[in-house]
């Protein structure tokens, strides 16, 4: 197998890194590049910071190792490759009658990705996590291939759920999918006019699937206005399909001007009827809204942008509020801004997700947006909440002990099955998040 030198970065373009990277197509190519020793893995890299990069090392791109091994149509139950993407199984398998049972914002996540981001979905306040429904992960340890599941090697499963791939590199897993009544989505889109409106809806919320667009330019009275989205799956429905547009050139700063998507918010907002509406989409359009626009991060332009995502206790509302007008006050918000209400499900110690609600907010990748996003973290941590490891890229090692109390366990299990730190990352690093247990 041979190596090449490439450059990548995340999502948000803001971090790179130069390293050599193989791309194996049979798992034959990949046990003999792991003969030598462990190498991180990587997907799609669309995590947004710098958890796919491994600036002067190696990577093991695990894209063409995207093979479905075994599916049983009575349980629901799947065996996939890690190269697998999210979206693809959604187009297989809704027309059968079943779902991935927890997807992110983007199709093309893969099946190891995330299970090494323990990820969630529009339905977390009722489904949980990733890796909730993962039943056995096929993982190759310094020691050799193990099978890793939920009641045999609880630590173990831990720590590779949310791990970052800091325990082995994911060969397979096996995950129980969701019975759905059809490939479409009925999709009830209300407008919300402020920020109690916005949070009493998201609690009231009994649909499978909940995510409030939250216009995050809008101050004073309209501070936290929105649109609320609630989707059931259906079928014997035909939707308009989506075109499909592509991003040719990295865009002009003016693009993302603070008058210029305060006026996008406006026309956004506007869009949904003052009593509602109800429409019909396909599954793709309510999941992955922004995959019909290929390279959409080149919006952004050449230097990129920054996601903010945190998730903060119930209790801590109203810190999240406050949080909300320190980012209208600055006029540095996108247009991409959403806020949701999470239940308790989490698989990993390492895991995201805690019962309360999440903000995540992009930023073009300025000076004084990085010193927002400082202070955001901070506030965070003050309110007893956590920031996301798929999205961050400014968080600093010393933010995140108190952010996630069992990184000492995590620790303990990733150095027993990385003994050599063969598998540290870029964010690894930046973090310190493989630092003395």
């Amino acid at each position: 197998m041979l190596w090449k030198t490439a450059d990548f970065a995340g999502w948000g373009r803001a971090l790179t890194a130069r390293c050599d990277v193989a791309r194996p197509e049979r798992r034959r190519a990949l046990e003999a590049i792991l003969a030598d020793g462990l190498v991180p893995a990587m997907g799609m890299r669309r995590s947004y910071g710098d958890a796919a990069l491994n600036s002067g090392g190696r990577a093991i791109e695990m894209t063409r190792l995207d093979r479905l091994i075994g599916f049983d149509p009575v349980t629901g139950e799947l065996e996939a490759e890690a190269g697998v993407q999210i979206g693809h199984l959604a187009a297989i398998f809704a027309p059968r009658g079943w779902l991935p049972p927890v997807m992110p914002g983007t199709g093309f996540a893969t099946i190891g990705g995330c299970i090494a981001q323990d990820v969630h979905g529009k339905n977390h306040h009722h489904a949980g996590s990733f890796c909730q429904h993962v039943t056995s992960i096929r993982l190759r340890t310094a020691a050799g291939e193990v099978e890793v599941t939920p009641e045999g090697t609880p630590e173990l499963f831990r720590a590779t759920a949310g791990g970052l791939g800091q325990t082995g590199v994911i060969l397979s897993a096996k995950l129980r999918l969701m019975p759905a009544k059809g490939d479409v989505m009925i999709v009830t889109e209300r407008r919300i006019e402020g920020w109690d409106e916005h949070v009493a809806m998201l609690d009231a919320s009994q649909a499978s699937y909940t995510v409030g667009w939250i216009d995050a330019t809008a101050t004073g009275s309209a501070l936290g206005r929105g649109i609320l989205e609630e989707g059931e799956t259906g079928s014997g429905l035909v939707p308009g399909r989506a075109k499909f547009r592509k991003v040719p050139f990295d865009a002009p700063r003016f693009a993302l001007s603070a008058p210029v998507v305060r006026a996008f918010n406006q026309l956004y907002w506007r869009r949904v009827p003052e009593n509602g509406r109800t429409v019909v989409k396909p599954i793709g359009d309510f999941f992955f809204p922004l995959d019909k626009i290929h390279d959409w991060n080149r919006l952004y332009g050449k230097g990129g942008f920054h996601q903010f995502q945190c998730v903060v206790p119930l209790a801590a509302v109203g810190e999240l509020r406050g949080m909300l007008e320190a980012i209208a006050g600055s006029g540095l918000a996108s247009p991409l801004a959403v806020l949701k209400r999470m239940g308790q499900g989490r698989a990993g110690h390492l895991s995201f997700p805690m019962e309360g609600y999440t903000l995540a907010v992009d930023f073009a990748n300025r000076e004084e947006a990085r010193a927002l996003v400082a202070r955001l973290i901070g506030r965070t941590k003050d309110a007893g909440g956590r920031v996301y490891f798929a999205k961050d890229s400014l968080a600093r090692a010393e933010d995140i002990a108190e952010m996630y109390p069992e990184l000492n366990d995590w620790r303990a299990a990733a150095a027993e099955a990385d003994p050599q730190g063969a598998l540290v990352t870029d964010i690894v690093r930046r973090l310190n998040l493989r630092g003395a247990a």
